[in-house]
C-alpha cells in the first residue's frame, strides 16, 4: 500500500512541478529551437519515467537496444498490457517519441500538456476525417526524423494475451515508410491492475528486429506487415527462455 501511495503523489505532484520546464520547451520552439524541444522533453520524461519505476521498485529487463536507430524516422510498434506500458518505454527506450493516444486524455489536466509536448497525438477514431489529418501529423513526424509508438491493438490486454490488430491500426507505419521496430513487453499489467494497487514486478521490454517497409511492395504492404509484427512480438511474448547474453537492468 506504501508504495501505491508514494507512486499516487509522486505523480500528481511531480506533473505540476515539471509542468513550468515543459513550458520551457515551448520558448524553444518560439526561438526556432526546434531540435531541442523534443529531446528537452524526453529528457524530462525520462527521468519521471524512471524514477516512477524506482518507487514500484520493478526489475525491468531490456533486450535489444541496439536494434533501434539512433536517428532519422522510426515507429515502435507495441503490444498494450497496462498503464505502465508509456512509462516503461519513456524509461529504457533510449530516444525521444511520439505516441497516438486516445482523445478522452485531451481532458486529462497536466497530463494532455506532457502528451503533446512529448510529440504525442490524440485521435477522434470515431470521426475518419479527424482520425486521418490526426495520422498524417504522425506520419510528417517519422518523415521529418522522429519516432512515433502505436498500440495496434487498440486497447489493454490486461494480461490476456496478444489481442487481435484493429484493421488500419498500421497505417502510420506504412504510410511513413520507416524502419518498424516491434516491441513486446511483459509484466506491466502485474505493477497496478492486477493488484489495484502498486507492487513490485519483474518486467520485460524486448525490442525485436527492425522491418524495412520499403522493401514491402505497397499493394501488399499493410497485410504483410499486420502479419509479421502480429506474429513476431506474439512469439516472443510466448517465449520464456531468459537471454542472459543481451539482457540489460538499465538506468538512464
Amino acid at each position: 500500500m506504501l508504495k501505491t501511495i508514494l507512486s499516487v503523489i509522486y505523480l500528481i505532484f511531480s506533473m505540476i512541478f515539471l509542468l513550468p520546464f515543459g513550458l520551457i520547451t515551448g520558448f524553444f520552439y518560439l526561438l526556432g529551437l526546434r531540435k531541442l524541444m523534443p529531446l528537452f522533453t524526453y529528457l524530462i520524461a525520462k527521468v519521471w519515467a524512471w524514477t516512477s519505476m524506482k518507487i514500484a521498485g520493478c526489475t525491468v529487463t531490456v533486450t535489444g537496444l541496439e536494434k533501434i536507430p539512433k536517428k532519422d524516422g522510426v515507429c515502435f510498434v507495441s503490444n498494450h498490457v497496462g498503464y505502465f506500458d508509456i512509462v516503461l518505454l519513456l524509461a529504457y527506450c533510449g530516444r525521444p517519441f511520439g505516441f497516438v493516444a486516445k482523445k478522452e486524455l485531451l481532458f486529462f489536466p497536466f497530463l494532455n500538456v506532457w502528451i503533446y509536448l512529448l510529440g504525442g497525438l490524440f485521435i477522434d477514431r470515431g470521426n475518419i476525417r479527424k482520425a486521418v489529418r490526426t495520422i498524417n501529423k504522425g506520419v510528417r513526424h517519422i518523415k521529418s526524423g522522429g519516432g512515433m509508438l502505436i498500440f495496434p491493438e487498440g486497447h489493454r490486454s490486461k494480461d490476456r494475451g496478444l489481442l487481435p490488430f484493429h484493421s488500419g491500426s498500421l497505417k502510420l507505419a506504412t504510410s511513413a515508410e520507416a524502419p518498424i521496430i516491434p516491441v513486446a513487453i511483459k509484466g506491466s499489467y502485474d505493477i497496478l491492475e492486477k493488484h489495484m494497487r502498486v507492487i513490485r514486478a519483474p518486467v520485460k521490454i524486448a525490442f525485436l528486429e527492425p522491418i524495412i517497409t520499403v522493401n514491402i511492395p505497397s499493394e501488399d504492404r499493410k497485410q504483410v506487415l499486420c502479419d509479421r509484427i502480429f506474429s513476431v512480438i506474439k512469439k516472443e511474448l510466448e517465449n520464456d527462455k531468459e537471454q542472459p547474453d543481451d539482457s540489460n537492468n538499465l538506468s538512464p
